[in-house]
Parts: C-alpha cells; sequence; structure tokens
C-alpha cells in the first residue's frame, strides 16, 4: 500500500503573505527553496508526510504546471521508493503515467550548499480530475528531513487525511484505489482509500476539487490562540479535538485535530 508523500497547497505569485501566515500559526517553515523547474517552495515537516507552499518566483524562469492551477489544495503527492518501478506498474495497469522526470533545489546545510534532488512520475492532466497527483522518489531524504524542522510551535505532527470532492465518487475511487495499490471501502458520506499512513476520503459534488487536508497537532490550543491573532483567519471549533482553519485569501480550508 502506497503511503502519502505530501500535499501541496499553491500559492500562485503570493509566496510571501502565504508564508508570512503559516509562520504566523505556528509552523516552522524550512528557507525558500528555488526548484530548477521554475517554483518556488517552503516546507511544513513531520516525521512522515509534509505540507509544501509552491509558488513561483517574481523574476526568471516560471514553473507553467504551478500558474496553470488554482490557489489551494492543489497537489496530492505519493511516495514512491523506485520511480521506474513506479512508472512500470502504472503504466501495466492502464494509467497514462509520464515518464519520470528528475528536479532539484539547492540547500544550505552548515554553510554547505547541496542539491536535494528527486524523481517523480506525473500523469496527463486529465488522469484525476480536482488537482495534480504524482509520486516523488526522494534521492537524498538527509536533505529533506532535517531534525531542526520537524518541530513546530503550533504542535504540527502529522498529515492522516485528505478530501476530494467530485460527480463520480464511487468511479473515481476505484481508479485512486488502482493507482495507490489501495482498496475502496465505502463509508456514510462516501468512499474511503486507505494509504499507508493516511486515507483519502472522496465525496460526492457537483464539481472536482481538493476540498481540505486533516492536519494533526499535540492539541489545538496554541494553534487556536494564533489563529485568533490574525484578521485574516476564520477559526471554527467543531468539539473537543476538531476545528476548521479557512484562510479565504488563499483559497483555503484545513482541517486541524488534536492526536489526544
Amino acid at each position: 500500500m502506497t503511503a502519502l508523500d505530501h500535499v501541496v497547497i499553491n500559492t500562485l505569485r503570493n509566496m510571501d503573505a502565504a508564508s508570512a501566515c503559516f509562520a504566523a500559526l505556528g509552523f516552522t517553515l524550512t528557507p525558500r527553496g528555488h526548484h530548477s523547474l521554475g517554483s518556488i517552495n517552503h516546507l511544513m515537516m513531520t516525521g512522515g508526510a509534509y505540507l509544501e507552499l509552491v509558488g513561483v518566483p517574481e523574476e526568471g524562469l516560471q514553473r507553467q504546471e504551478v500558474l496553470d492551477s488554482p490557489y489551494g489544495v492543489n497537489g496530492l503527492v505519493l511516495r514512491s521508493d523506485n520511480a521506474d518501478a513506479t512508472f512500470a506498474r502504472l503504466t501495466e495497469a492502464g494509467f497514462p503515467a509520464l515518464a519520470p522526470g528528475i528536479f532539484s533545489r539547492p540547500v544550505t546545510i552548515d554553510g554547505q550548499t547541496l542539491d536535494a534532488r528527486f524523481r517523480t512520475v506525473r500523469f496527463s492532466p486529465e488522469t484525476f480530475s480536482g488537482g495534480r497527483v504524482y509520486f516523488c522518489e526522494h534521492l537524498t531524504p538527509e536533505l529533506v528531513w532535517r531534525k531542526e524542522w520537524l518541530t513546530h510551535p503550533n504542535g504540527f505532527c502529522g498529515i492522516d487525511r485528505f478530501m476530494i470532492e467530485t460527480p463520480n465518487a464511487e468511479a473515481d475511487a476505484g481508479r485512486y484505489a488502482a493507482a495507490f495499490e489501495s482498496r475502496v471501502q465505502q463509508f456514510s458520506a462516501g468512499w474511503r482509500v486507505p494509504l499507508d499512513d493516511a486515507e483519502i476520503k472522496i465525496i460526492e459534488r457537483a464539481k472536482s476539487r481538493f476540498a481540505t487536508v486533516e492536519l494533526v497537532f499535540e492539541n489545538l490550543d496554541e494553534i487556536e490562540r494564533r489563529a485568533g491573532l490574525l484578521t485574516d483567519t476564520v477559526w471554527q471549533r467543531r468539539g473537543a479535538r476538531e476545528a476548521t482553519l479557512a484562510l479565504p485569501a488563499f483559497d483555503l480550508n484545513l482541517t486541524c485535530r488534536s492526536s489526544r
């Protein structure tokens, strides 16, 4: 069964405001990265799956794939141990997978600049509705999962659910399950596709979109306090252990859950 690697939040040309907002909410952001593809990023790491803010630089090469995508939760990225094997498996299963591509970004560690390198397997745009789906093989994981980036003032510690809305929930659930070497489970509101360390929920709606991602915190006290200090956030409790966090400026809705 495939593991979740990371979830992408598209900030387009508004990275400065987005990174400032997430820092004010108590997330530890990695230093700004500059991809060889023409995009920029910040990561919010956990010991497993992580959040990525992605955008384009003000000048120079600008990644068209990012510019063509909307604000908000836009990328669902699965982990691959071997991009060539993942590509072969998907092709044999009948998916229109694209041949593995490689890209990098410089990372400075203890004064030394090294290249974090990645290989990805993507799909033609019409394969999955609602957003971008791809597999990522980390060639240099030691430059991504760094101890100094794994703790957050707000207690962020994991990602355990990804919600997709689509007019064809049952069929799409089967497609996701086949691509991710998983299975489909029905529940009261739709369909569930388990991953190795998380799950995807797919529900019937008129329009296709990546609706929300569920973030896990040690508790919700600190992020609730910080959200209350910001004028451009909407925090709503949904019981003792769950809340929603809306960031309208980035067309973003997050679900926040306490681990205890």
